[in-house]
């Protein structure tokens, strides 16, 4: 199999597993862990799209917000707590990554005659 093949597939099972995400969430779980987002029906195909991407962190919150759900003041404490770290990395991360891509980059054929491109082969001359 290609390789963009392969990264098409694991795209395509990606967005099924948030489809299914979205579904259970939205039909479910948003009522049960938003007490502001009950009866609010109008709102929530917006979400689809961030659903779809972002599915793994919708579950893991889910799961914590149900497990806390009495302790209202401790709602957003993962998310505080995770935010320096993930800067952190984010800072190292980005620079790194353009700095790779800057160094790696492929230069582009300056001195390369230039090529007339054929009609495909059985192609109607007009």
């Amino acid at each position: 199999m290609e390789d963009a093949a392969i990264v098409l597939s694991v795209a395509r099972w990606w967005l099924y597993a948030g489809g299914i995400v979205a579904v259970l969430f939205l039909g479910f779980g948003i009522d049960r862990i938003d007490e502001n987002a009950r009866g609010s029906y109008i709102f929530r195909p917006l979400l689809v799209p961030g659903i779809l991407l972002i599915w793994p962190l919708v579950l893991w919150r889910w799961l914590k917000l149900e497990r806390n759900h009495h302790d209202i003041s401790g709602r957003y404490n993962p998310l505080r707590q995770a935010h320096g770290p993930t800067w952190m990395v984010l800072a190292f991360l980005i620079p790194t990554l353009f700095l790779g891509a800057l160094a790696l980059r492929q230069t582009w054929p300056k001195d390369a005659p230039a090529t007339l491109l054929a009609p495909p082969a059985g192609a109607a001359q007009r």
